[in-house]
């Protein structure tokens, strides 16, 4: 296969097909992510068959036990992905959604008026739901996507998208509104991040490695977060059973995931109490501790942690464990060693929590909540086409409005400038 040829080609219909899901309605795109919903359900065994191939290879590939936690599939993931898409559908359209609109002295009237992207170009690892995913939240807000999955995860990839075209096609819309990479060959990637001529923006959804490429490779916005070093801090106002249920939620709920907490705070006032109990809860679970020298004076089995673990995400059942005089203390750790990702106080202190939220700069601040809700789904976006950590644009999980931008638009009446 000529990569460049066969990218080039994929571009080209991906920009041709923009133009027709711009023009789309709500009813006709709600009724394409519907058919994709009904075609994952039907077709939910062949998704699982081509998922089983795909975690054979992978494990014979010896990848690690985030990798393979992530690529499974189950008839729950699976139903997931039909029940996301349908959240999608009964999502308001932020497509020519109109804001602001104010007469001006001259008489004429100026506001925003939401519009899609274009051409987004998606590369993820893993997660055969992202196809899905990425798909429904696309074409809902009025783009074409090409998506380009990890080579582990190529036959299931290709299900999902066989069932996404088939909804595409029911409704009317042209099958390369949603284009899945065929190939696996690491080439296509190049060609997908520098198409300045039909690809508008670049979403990454991988680990750190895929990410930097990017940011060092594309000649196209890139929407995108590094790495997840989350943080729970456990003020010494907290709740102590509300701290030892969230610490271990953030934790222990999920290991691979980018907002599961790598790093536990803890005030010197409250960690003699409450660092023991968690602790037993980490045994328990078998996470590995490693924290600093107030931490390991309380706990024993806590092992000597260095400079590095402070911003390391593991993706693994270790964590971190530092004891941090006060508040300030710990955002001035946050604010440091953190990734812009997602920080969480327990605390019953009104105030202290309003400093919290407005001190700590990340995507996602949070009160007396586990970092794992730092979900689009969970945000009520339906699902999300990735986690951002700039500061332009799109911040946090991205859902419709992420992938859209605002033009203004200008209502006159025979209007002339003076």
């Amino acid at each position: 296969m000529d990569v460049k040829q066969y990218m080039q080609t994929l571009g080209r219909q991906a920009r041709e097909a923009s133009r027709a899901v711009a023009r789309a309605d709500t009813k006709q795109k709600n009724a394409a992510l519907l058919a994709m919903a009904e075609a994952i359900e039907r077709d939910s065994a062949k998704l699982l068959a081509a998922n089983a191939q795909d975690m054979e290879h992978a494990r014979d590939a010896g990848y690690d036990s985030a990798l393979l936690d992530r690529l499974q599939l189950s008839e729950k993931t699976v139903a997931a992905m039909a029940e996301g898409l349908r959240q999608i559908a009964a999502l308001p359209d932020p497509v020519g959604e109109i804001d602001d609109l104010k007469y001006r002295p001259s008489g004429i009237q100026v506001g925003k008026m939401r519009v899609p992207l274009g051409v987004i170009g998606i590369i993820y690892e893993a997660r055969p739901n992202v196809t899905a995913d990425a798909a429904g939240l696309c074409l809902k807000s009025g783009n074409a996507a090409i998506l380009r999955g990890g080579s582990e995860a190529i036959h299931s990839n290709q299900a999902v998208a066989a069932c996404v075209k088939e909804g595409l096609a029911a409704a009317g819309l042209p099958d390369t509104a949603v284009q899945v990479i065929a190939t696996t060959d690491r080439a296509a990637v190049g060609e997908l991040i520098t198409m300045k001529d039909y690809v508008d923006v670049i979403v990454p959804r991988g680990g750190k490695g895929l990410i930097e490429r990017l940011m060092n490779e594309a000649r196209i916005p890139v929407i995108k977060h590094l790495h997840g070093v989350c943080h729970v801090y456990i003020d010494d106002r907290a709740d102590l059973a509300k701290a030892v249920k969230i610490a271990d939620n953030a934790k222990t709920s999920r290991y691979g995931t980018c907002n599961t907490m790598e790093t536990l705070l803890v005030a010197a006032g409250v960690a003699a109490e409450v660092l023991p109990r968690i602790a037993d809860i980490y045994r328990a679970k078998r996470v590995e501790m490693r924290g600093c020298e107030q931490s390991r004076a309380i706990v024993a089995d806590i092992k000597a942690a260095t400079e590095a673990d402070w911003s390391e995400e593991y993706l693994a059942p270790i964590v971190a464990i530092r004891v941090v005089a006060d508040m300030d203390a710990a955002i001035a750790h946050i604010n440091s060693y953190g990734s812009q990702h997602t920080d969480s106080i327990v605390t019953e202190d009104y105030g202290r929590a309003r400093r919290f939220l407005r001190e700590v700069d990340s995507s996602s601040v949070m009160v007396n909540a586990s970092t794992r809700f730092a979900d689009g789904f969970e945000y009520g976006l339906g699902a999300e086409i990735g986690i951002s950590t700039d500061k332009i644009h799109a911040r946090g999980p991205v859902g419709l409005e992420g992938l859209t931008s605002q033009k203004y638009i200008v209502l006159g009446d025979g209007h002339i400038r003076n």
